[in-house]
């Protein structure tokens, strides 16, 4: 009898777990993938829509491309969850699972700011960036605050790719002498475990005449005065004010007694709940690392260790490594690296490698080589892997399904090497 498997979300997580799952287990397992969502999106590709580098059809990818043994794609939203039977309800049914995996990310709460809904836009949202794509081309200029209002966000350092990027986004279109940026976070550096790529991000911004605050918390905004409120008692003016908003665990997952303080706490070496047979992953988690796409991928494959291990039989798995690299946007096409490691040594550790179009070259064969593991072999199997070059057009890249994002054939489908954030 196969055993059943119900993922709850498809994102980093969900799809690179389904993919593991199907790749050593398909006469095994019954895998069902269920997310709200009828395609996906990778994180980083927000802000090439918030800056027209593309369009939102150009970056989603539709779930129905989905092709994978042993797993069905439902989208449904998700309804209730009851960790202790394994029993999950959505829109359209009832799932009963023999192991239940919760993977359904953190749900943005513009709400939680007072006023920020009123004179405010995210922009961490792929719906959110293509808004702010349509206010930027009609900016001209003025006071534009990049402000980070929560303690936990998805991908660190997205804020100040996006103060980098705006400025050259401003420049291109001949008012950027016209506006003062400032970016507000309440980190007390941008990579708290890297002095060296901290000072790297706070120079690039420095070169191009950005404000930036660190340590500083947003309390609220003021819609008439178009004034954000600092909680040290300063006052921003804006003319364009763009949030990362606090994030929350979706209210079902609350709902079903599954966190503590917010979150689900998890055991970081395999990502059990305290209930037996039920895992979680990504930034659903209080997991003492990042939250990012990732460590998504890497806590998954970890999960999908586990579950390899106790139904094909096997010794236990390694603990999970915490481990991965991260791609930033530097300004002038170019990306510099950052390669971490949270769990496997007394302390975390970080390396960083300047910025470069090679790296750049990197960040594509990452996405192309996912793409291709998690959604299959369907329109995409009869071709090479396709890349953006540098002016946005596709050209032909050979990968193997299994190479790591720097090309070297990766250690095995889904290994937790090679990632970026």
């Amino acid at each position: 009898m196969r055993t059943r498997v119900v993922i709850l979300g498809a994102g980093f997580g969900g799809l690179e777990l389904s993919s593991r799952l199907s790749a050593e287990l398909a006469d095994q397992v019954e895998v069902t993938l269920i997310d709200q969502s009828d395609s996906f999106i990778f994180g980083f590709s927000k802000l090439d829509v918030m800056f027209a580098r593309r369009t939102m059809d150009e970056v989603r990818i539709p779930y129905r491309d989905i092709t994978k043994p042993g797993v069905t794609f439902r989208q449904e939203q998700v309804r209730s969850i009851d960790p202790g039977r394994k029993r999950v309800v959505t829109n359209a049914g009832v799932y009963d699972a023999d192991v239940l995996v919760v993977a359904l990310g953190a749900d943005l709460a513009p709400w939680a700011t007072p006023g920020l809904e009123e004179c405010g836009h995210e922009f961490y949202s792929p719906e959110g960036a293509a808004r702010v794509r349509d206010v930027l081309a009609a900016f001209a200029g003025g006071n534009v605050v990049i402000a980070v209002l929560g303690g936990f966000f998805k991908c660190p350092p997205a804020p100040y790719e996006t103060a980098v990027m705006l400025h050259d986004y401003l420049a291109r279109r001949g008012v950027r002498d016209a506006t003062a940026i400032h970016l507000v976070t309440p980190m007390p550096k941008p990579i708290p475990i890297s002095d060296e790529t901290s000072d790297a991000l706070t120079g690039l911004l420095d070169e191009r005449d950005i404000r930036h605050s660190h340590a500083c918390w947003v309390d609220r905004l003021d819609p008439a005065a178009k004034v954000a409120h600092l909680k040290d008692g300063r006052e921003l003016p804006f003319d364009l004010f763009l949030a990362v908003p606090v994030h929350r665990a979706p209210p079902v997952v609350v709902q079903s007694g599954l966190t503590e303080d917010g979150w689900i706490p998890v055991d970081p070496a395999t990502f059990a709940t305290r209930f037996p047979d039920v895992y979680a992953v990504g930034d659903v988690t209080s997991a003492p690392v990042p939250r990012a796409g990732v460590i998504a991928e890497g806590e998954a494959a970890t999960v999908a260790d586990v579950l390899i291990a106790r139904i094909a039989g096997g010794p236990p798995p390694a603990p999970y490594p915490g481990e991965g690299i991260c791609y930033i946007e530097m300004g002038d096409d170019t990306i510099g690296t950052v390669d971490v490691n949270f769990l496997s040594g007394p302390a975390p550790t970080a390396l960083f490698t300047p910025p470069s179009a090679e790296a750049a070259d990197d960040k594509r064969r990452f996405a192309a080589v996912r793409r291709d593991r998690w959604f299959g072999p369907g329109p995409r199997a009869s071709r090479p892997t396709a890349r953006l070059d540098g002016a946005g057009h596709e050209s032909q890249l050979a990968t193997s399904a299994y190479e790591d994002a720097r090309g070297r054939p990766g250690p095995s489908p889904g290994g937790s090497r090679g990632q970026a954030l």
